[in-house]
């Protein structure tokens, strides 16, 4: 449990490293089936225990694909995640604050708001996989990137995200104070306002969130 202004709040999210030496421990940040697990129970002790917010940051390509991960039900501890996430009563805030990918960001990605840094990216796959399936050829990741519509600006027009947290000119990782202020600053005015819902209705808004995701109509198009 963390404090956010003196509220108390359950934080999760994705360990990446900070150098080659902690990405390599840390799989890049592609979490193994006990990380959500471990996740999971963490939402639910600051729900339950605390009556708190859940704040859940994103940054990972994906989660660990290998076959060590597989046999240990990785697959199902997302899918278990996914289910619970939506019955959590209290508020929860995503924010992507690197890169979101397939179902590695979504484990803990399912909130009442998701909010994303100006420059990461947030998709179903990478571009360069994208590229491989779609082109067989890897190194037309660009024309994928493209196609895939991973952007922050993107995403919003698309009603994926619901709000971009702005980025100091050089780039977050540059600019660190600057951002974890600017994160802060869009953390709190969420959760200001998410906490004035019902949360009968904060329930039926998430769910209704994510189903109205990827709707698809010939003649309007992307609702």
């Amino acid at each position: 449990m963390e404090r956010l202004n003196e509220t108390v709040v359950g934080v999760i999210g994705h360990r990446k490293g900070k150098n080659l030496k902690e990405q390599l421990e840390a799989h890049f940040g592609m979490a193994n089936p006990e990380g959500y697990r471990k996740a999971l129970r963490v939402a639910r002790l600051a729900s339950e225990k605390f009556n708190a917010p859940i704040i859940s940051f994103l940054d990972t390509p994906g989660a660990n694909p290998t076959e060590e991960a597989e046999e240990r039900g990785v697959a199902h501890a997302i899918a278990t995640n996914l289910m619970e996430f939506f019955n959590i009563p209290t508020p929860i805030v995503v924010v992507v604050i690197g890169e979101g990918g397939s179902g590695g960001a979504l484990g803990i990605g399912v909130g009442d708001r998701i909010l994303m840094l100006k420059y990461a990216i947030y998709s179903v796959i990478s571009p360069e996989g994208c590229a491989s399936i779609l082109f067989g050829n890897a190194s037309k990741a660009k024309e994928a990137a493209i196609s895939l519509k991973l952007t922050s600006e993107e995403l919003l027009k698309l009603k994926v995200i619901d709000k971009i947290i702005e980025e100091p000119i050089g780039g977050a990782h540059r600019f660190k104070e600057i951002t974890m202020r600017n994160v802060k600053e869009a953390i709190s005015n969420t959760l200001e306002e998410l906490t004035k819902i019902k949360r009968e209705d904060l329930l039926k808004m998430r769910k209704e969130k994510f189903l109205k995701m990827g709707v698809y109509d010939e003649k309007q198009k992307y609702q």
